[in-house]
């Protein structure tokens, strides 16, 4: 079966690399070299503010599908939010040679266990980013969008031992997919392990026996691309790590979509939930008002939430972000289209996606 990345490259090609570029967008990130051992051959891109805290946080985040470092910064608006508050960036990035659609390769053996490929890459990186910048090693987290999102589930679970926190928006839990064939089932949702089986697989991907970090999900009510039982499956994966139950501490509205926090048993919120109800595929944002921060664009979707600021906030590195007023609509719709259109068309095309 060939693989997915070389079947939407061949359907799509250039068109989905040119709808991606974000207009206007100015690049803030620089080159980060000789972090290190690299065998996902990934380049390592960063944003050190010029007021950095002492002892600052490190965020590491990580693109989606056919998107760049760059891109993504610009869209979601993280380098605005470490000038605002003081951390530092690393956004490690795909390249063509290893997938042609710029996925990281979450679901491939050898780029998702510990001491391999692309998630001992990203460990390098960090490694190099905190000796360079004084970076408080309790305070390092990781985000993602979907291929992204699934591939800060890898790093999670193979280094908790790194991370405070993370945050996964439209991704997959870790350890649900062997290769294409089963990456694209767990996509529609389809055979996902239960919940034990989901907590085992983090388990056992690493010799870790300390606390766990924190995690924050995030996804779209009417997400075609990843099926919203996925991120279902993430609460239940991490819940079990924590030894906490279904019923959450927490259950409120933010701006009309539905929020809940479980505590542990010291009452700290551990796991977070954020549906979007009406929101596709992609990370939201908001472009106007006291949250404002990033442009709107392919999966960039303007609901009148920022995920960026929420998430900082959550892991208590930025300050809280007060009620939202979401949105109908907005730039780059709150449904899948433009290049999430393009994908699905391609992999309808191609027999792969109903």
């Amino acid at each position: 079966m060939p693989r997915l990345s070389d079947t939407i490259g061949r359907l799509v090609g250039q068109r989905m690399a040119d709808a991606m570029t974000v207009a206007h967008g100015e690049d803030r990130l620089s080159d980060l070299t000789d972090f290190g051992p690299n065998p996902g051959n990934l380049r390592a891109r960063v944003y050190v503010p010029a007021q950095l805290q002492p002892r600052p946080a490190l965020v590491v985040v990580l693109h989606g599908c056919t998107q760049t470092a760059a891109g993504y910064d610009i869209g979601a608006g993280w380098s605005q939010l470490a000038d605002e508050a003081g951390f530092a960036l690393l956004f490690p990035e795909q390249r063509r040679a290893n997938n042609p659609n710029l996925c990281f390769n979450w679901f491939a053996p050898e780029d998702m266990a510990g001491g391999h490929g692309e998630v001992a890459s990203i460990r390098a990186m960090i490694a190099a980013m905190v000796a360079a910048h004084g970076i408080d090693p309790s305070r390092v987290f990781v985000t993602g969008l979907s291929a992204g999102g699934a591939m800060a589930a890898a790093m999670l679970a193979n280094y908790p031992e790194v991370f405070a926190g993370g945050a996964i928006i439209g991704g997959l839990p870790y350890g649900t997919a062997q290769g294409v064939s089963q990456a694209l089932e767990r996509m529609r949702g389809r055979d996902l392990p239960d919940g034990p089986a989901l907590t085992a697989a983090v388990r056992g991907a690493s010799r870790h026996d300390g606390p766990w970090p924190t995690l924050s999900v995030w996804h779209g009510g009417t997400d075609a691309t990843v099926h919203p039982a996925n991120a279902e499956a993430l609460l239940s994966q991490w819940r079990g790590l924590f030894g906490i139950g279904e019923t959450p501490a927490e259950e409120a509205l933010v701006g009309g979509n539905p929020h809940r926090v479980w505590r542990d048993r010291h009452g700290r919120a551990v796991i977070e939930d954020h549906r979007i109800l009406a929101m596709g595929h992609g990370t939201p944002i908001a472009t106007q008002g006291a949250e404002a921060a990033g442009q709107a664009g392919p999966f960039m979707l303007d609901v009148g939430l920022s995920s960026t600021r929420r998430i900082a906030a959550f892991w208590g590195i930025a300050r809280a972000v007060g009620p939202a007023q979401a949105r109908a609509g907005g730039a780059g719709g709150v449904r899948d289209g433009g290049v999430a259109g393009i994908v699905n068309d391609a992999l309808r095309a191609a027999g792969l996606l109903r």
